[in-house]
């Protein structure tokens, strides 16, 4: 069954992104007090009084303006044309203005259901002067303090009694909520598209999923919010996650840019896999390189994307290649693709590697068969000091390995043990975890 969908839209700064984090009850969207710090459409799931269902967060309406504001604007409408409710914010503080006039007319014409609400009524003068937004003849106004929680509750109960009935997939109405439909599947896979700002990653996010979700512009750190969506495959659902630019942190301000490289590795932390994308008119760099051992450290399987290539000189792609092999050594066998995403060259040949890459993470080594590997490893090659007596896979996702071990083992030899485990049971570029348990 799938939720219903709460679109909350309004013009620029008037604390969509704060009233959807108080209705969630959780800070699930990035807030600051500046113009223009939500981009993209982002979906919180919100459950109350038994009903589940899914809040979207835009950027601000403008009936006109830059080319990044249009595609802001354009990224709202798509929000509100899927939306079941419609719940159209303005800022009781300063009053009616002539952007709210612009974007009632919108709403109008959108003929959804709305709710008007009227944010930062933060106390009794602030509650009545809501009712000046009566005029926009979008009915009466709830006044809400997205910031302390006044009129929160009352929002809430409204949105729940204007939400459609619930459906299921073949179309019969059904009681009450599906205790299956607020949580995410456990058996999603979890993709994180990192890389530096700017290097594509949003128009790869666009590509895969097949519709623009993020917002692409030449400006660098467009995407503020970890953005995700869950495609449908043969394989299963896969959960996509577009992130912010992950930044040098002398270059990070505080805010707005923290916010965002916080939610990045947070994203990246809970990933199953990593698709680090790496601008090819650039090579790897010292950042990505950075980003590299972040992924590493997270414990999840890394696909390398060379985004952009066709703008690489052919003369130059050797030492391009160099670049990525010479900083990026520890990943492993990682595999790098060359696309360009914004005419979706090469990028088919992202899924069959994400389909290796997460078969090699989940792949789990039958106990015989691993302790015959380490007895033909050790006859190969004694260690110093030391003997492993024997060896359980006590985990997978990632593949980990317990030795039980009489004496001493030096490192070089435990990177031997994880070298030899990977050729001998085909692990690919999944990370392995070897761990010792003296006797």
């Amino acid at each position: 069954m799938s939720r219903p969908q709460v679109a909350i839209v309004g013009r620029p700064n008037v604390g969509k992104s704060s009233l959807v984090n108080r209705l969630a009850a959780r800070r699930a969207t990035v807030v600051e007090h500046q113009r223009g710090v939500t981009r993209d459409r982002t979906s919180v799931e919100v459950e109350w009084a038994g009903r589940a269902f899914d809040v979207v967060d835009t950027g601000g309406w403008l009936e006109a303006g830059d080319a990044l504001e249009e595609k802001v604007s354009r990224q709202a409408e798509a929000a509100v044309a899927g939306a079941d409710l419609v719940l159209f914010v303005v800022d009781a503080e300063t009053g009616p203005v002539e952007e709210d006039a612009r974007a009632a007319r919108w709403i109008r014409r959108s003929h959804r259901p709305v709710l008007l609400v009227a944010n930062k009524a933060d106390d009794a003068t602030r509650e009545a002067a809501a009712w000046e937004f009566v005029g926009l003849g979008l009915g009466d106004p709830y006044a809400v303090s997205a910031l302390h929680g006044r009129g929160a509750g009352e929002l809430l109960e409204a949105i729940v009694d204007r939400l459609p009935e619930p459906v299921d997939d073949d179309g019969g109405d059904l009681a009450g909520p599906s205790p299956e439909s607020p949580a995410p599947s456990g058996d999603e896979l979890r993709v994180a598209i990192v890389g530096r700002p700017n290097v594509g990653k949003s128009t790869l996010f666009n590509r895969l999923i097949g519709e623009e979700r993020s917002v692409v512009h030449d400006l660098p750190g467009t995407t503020r919010d970890a953005v995700d969506t869950v495609v449908e495959t043969d394989q299963g659902p896969v959960r996509f996650i577009d992130t912010a630019g992950l930044r040098r942190r002398a270059r990070t301000e505080a805010g707005v840019d923290t916010y965002a490289t916080l939610r990045s590795l947070k994203a990246l932390d809970g990933a199953d896999l990593a698709i680090l994308v790496i601008d090819a008119t650039v090579g790897a760099t010292g950042q990505d390189q950075r980003l590299a051992e972040r992924v590493a450290g997270a414990g999840c399987p890394a696909v390398v994307v060379l985004n952009k290539w066709e703008l690489v000189a052919t003369e130059a792609r050797p030492a391009v290649l160099a670049t990525v092999g010479e900083r990026l050594a520890f990943l492993g066998d990682a595999p790098v693709l060359k696309t360009t995403a914004t005419t979706g060259r090469g990028v088919h040949r992202l899924w069959p590697a994400l389909v290796t890459a997460a078969e090699d993470y989940a792949k789990r080594v039958p106990t015989g068969a691993l302790n015959r590997a380490i007895r033909d490893l050790q006859q190969r090659q004694p260690a110093p000091t030391g003997k492993i007596r024997y060896a359980v896979q006590g985990a997978s996702e990632p593949p980990t390995f317990t030795l039980f071990v009489a004496g001493r083992l030096p490192a070089t030899y435990l990177r031997y043990v994880e070298r030899s485990l990977r050729e001998r049971f085909a692990l690919g570029t999944s990370p392995i975890r070897v761990r010792v348990r003296t006797e």
